[in-house]
Formats: structure tokens, sequence, C-alpha cells
């Protein structure tokens, strides 16, 4: 057979190679006649290509039938992944003569006196199939990774959104993006809070603002009436009243103010909640008016032998309810004679029982309300002292008396 070494020259441009061949011609020798005795006892010699074989006598040797004869491609004296173009050789471009084993989701890379297969972005190559990189595993987002053949994307927790680096996320201010919040909106990292105004409350949604009716929590809000509105209240008083700060009620005096009725000949009272026109002379025979309030009986009369020397008018109210016993009046002597003692007591007016008298001391007494009452009403009692001085008289004491007409009007209300 026929044996051929290659010499190979590289030129310049790595591409091209100047090629020397030097031919050798070799021949088999049969060396069961050149050596003498090369098989000892009792084997026999047989000669083949390259050497020989020592078998048995009695072996015979089938020779194998010559191969077939196949068409040989033509001599490439250049190395793997070059060809010859004159007396040079040139890389071959297996990628675009299709002359490679990639993949078809591979991309065929032509490198010099071979090719490469690179797998897509987002892949990694495993033996000869592209595998899917988890790119979750390397934490690139801040919040949530969510991985997809060939890539990723971050997702962001409620109340953020993701920034121009697509990975980061930043707070989503809620309030400027219209947050359903009624009334006021506060912005906080990641999420916002609703809040209302004073006199609202947050409803169980979280977003809505309710009124609250401050008028159910308490019945001491306002002296008289709460009337709830929306995000407040306000106080509001009976006729004859008006409002004094914000929560109580001040009787107005239609007798100072002028906002009454009464006519020349009447004197106004004023009272919780209103007003009474009495009469300005209100004194009854055998009574004569010495003054404004006062009226006296005289001693030559005979029918004032059993009244009250004197009557003086006097005027009063009182609330509802009130409770007792409730001291309301007191009543004071101007006058003493040296000697005298005395007494206090309720004439008349006061058929139920609803008042006593407390005397003091010798000149003073207390009115007191025995039981409460409630309005509208009007008592007139008559409240006397007696005085008794027996140093006035030779036969007996000397006995005289006068009155206090107190006229107590109930008003209506319990204030």
């Amino acid at each position: 057979f026929k044996l051929f070494l290659t010499c190979i020259l590289k030129c310049r441009d790595c591409r091209k190679y100047l090629l020397t061949v030097t031919y050798f011609y070799l021949a088999d020798i049969n060396e069961c006649e050149t050596i003498p005795d090369a098989c000892k006892g009792e084997m026999k010699c047989f000669n083949h290509y390259g050497g020989y074989l020592c078998l048995p006598r009695s072996a015979s040797v089938i020779p194998a039938p010559e191969p077939p004869i196949t068409p040989t491609e033509p001599f490439n004296p250049c190395p793997l992944g070059y060809e010859p173009q004159g007396d040079s050789c040139v890389d071959v471009d297996e990628c675009e003569r299709d002359e490679h084993d990639c993949q078809p989701s591979q991309q065929c890379i032509n490198t010099l006196g071979a090719f490469t297969c690179q797998c897509p972005e987002g892949y990694r190559k495993v033996g000869t199939e592209c595998i899917d990189i988890d790119e979750c595993r390397y934490r690139y987002c801040q919040h949530r990774c969510v991985n997809v053949p060939g890539s990723f994307s971050c997702q962001c927790e409620p109340g953020f959104q993701l920034a121009g680096n697509n990975r980061s996320c930043i707070d989503v201010n809620e309030c400027d993006m219209g947050a359903p919040c009624s009334q006021k909106c506060y912005n906080t990292y990641g999420t916002f809070l609703c809040r209302c105004d004073q006199g609202y409350e947050l409803g169980p949604d979280g977003f809505a603002c309710n009124d609250i009716d401050e008028c159910s929590y308490s019945s001491y809000l306002c002296q008289y009436q709460c009337v709830n509105e929306p995000g407040k209240f306000s106080c509001q008083c009976p006729e004859g009243y008006q409002l004094l700060g914000t929560r109580l009620c001040q009787d107005v005096n239609e007798c100072e103010t002028g906002e009454h009725q009464c006519t020349e000949t009447q004197t106004c009272v004023n009272i919780h909640g209103r007003y009474q026109c009495v009469d300005t002379n209100r004194c009854q025979d055998p009574y004569v008016q010495v003054s404004e309030n006062r009226c006296v009986c005289p001693v030559t009369k005979p029918a004032c032998r059993d009244l009250p020397f004197s009557i003086v008018h006097r005027y009063m109210s009182i609330t509802s309810e009130r409770t007792v016993p409730s001291d309301i009046f007191q009543i004071q002597a101007t006058s003493v004679s040296p000697g005298a003692y005395n007494t206090f007591r309720i004439r008349s007016g006061d058929e139920n029982g609803d008042f006593y008298i407390r005397q003091i001391n010798n000149i003073s007494a207390m009115l007191v309300l025995a039981r409460a009452v409630s309005g509208p009403r009007e008592y007139t009692l008559d409240l006397e002292m007696v005085s008794v001085n027996p140093l006035l008289s030779y036969q007996g004491s000397y006995q005289s008396s006068s009155a206090l007409r107190l006229s107590i009007y109930v008003g209506p209300y319990t204030f």
C-alpha cells in the first residue's frame, strides 16, 4: 500500500495553507519464509499483512472476503474544517452550507475550522439541548419574579409599581390617582389611609365617612334639645329662651327687651320662658295701695280686724321637677318692735301641701319646696309673719301680722 506524509506551511492570513506532499510505497514481508522456524513444535506459520500467526497444524485459514469497493471522497489535504483553494486552505462555513448538527432552536455560528451551536437569550446549553434559565433564582426582582421561557418579568406588590429599570418597585401615591376616600386621603408606603373630618367616622369599608350622631351619645350635650347636623350638632332652646354660648339656654327677659304686650295699667313680670302681665294696683278692698307693691288694711276699718295689717306682692318662677326639698324664697322682717316674738306660716294657697316654712330666726324664715312639681303652673301663697309683743299690752299680749303674697310660676322645663 501507499503511505503519504503532509507538511503544512501556514500563511499570514491564517486561512490559506501551502502544501508539500511526499509519497512512500510499502510491501508486506512474509515472515513464514524469511524467519527460520518461525513457529515451534507442532505449530504452523500463517502469514498475513504486517505479521504472521502460529496455529495448530490442523487449523485452516479461511481468507476474508474482499471488502466492497466504495467510492471515496476526493483527497483533502487541508485540516478538518478547511478545504483547498488553489495552493491554499480556506475555512469551510458549515452554517451556510447547512453542514452542522445544531438544533432548530439553536443558532449556528461559524468559527475557524469549525462551528458552534448557540442557544437563544435566556437559555443555556446542556449537552446538545437548550434549557431555559430560571432567572428568578438570582433575585433580579425586588418583589416578585415570574419566570417565562427564555426570559422573566418582575411584578410588584399592591400599592407599588415597576420603576424605570423594570426590576425595582416604587410606591404608588394612590391619593393622586383617585383613591376612593370620601373625605381625606393620606398616602403611606405601599398603601393609603382614609380619614374623616371632625363629626364623621370611617365606615366599615374603610373609605366612606358617615355622619356621627352626637346627640345619640349623650343627653347632656345640650341643656334643652340637641339637633344633629352633617358633621356636627347644634343646641336649640325653647320659645322664650336664647342660646347662651353653644349649649346652655338663658331666659329672655321680655320685660327688659320690650317684647311684651302689657298695658300701661299693668306691670310686666318676667318668668321662665315667658312673661306675665299683672295689674299695677292689686290691692283688694278693704286694702288700699300705699306703694307700688304694698297694700295696707287701715285699722279704722272693722273688716281689717282679723286680716294682716299689710300685704306685699312679690313674684318668682321655678323650674319643673326641681330637686326637693329645695329652699326657694327667704322671708325677712323689715322692722321689729322691741320685745316682739315673730312666727312665720303659710296662711293660704298651699292646699296640697307642696310647700312648708322653716323658721331661721326671730326675723327670717325660708319657704321650702316640699314636693317636685311640674309646670306650667301658678301658685299664689300668702306668707304671714305674726308678731306677739307682751310689752305693748296691759291686758294680754299684743299681736299683729303682715303678709307677703308670693306668686310662684312653675315653668314647663327643667332648667
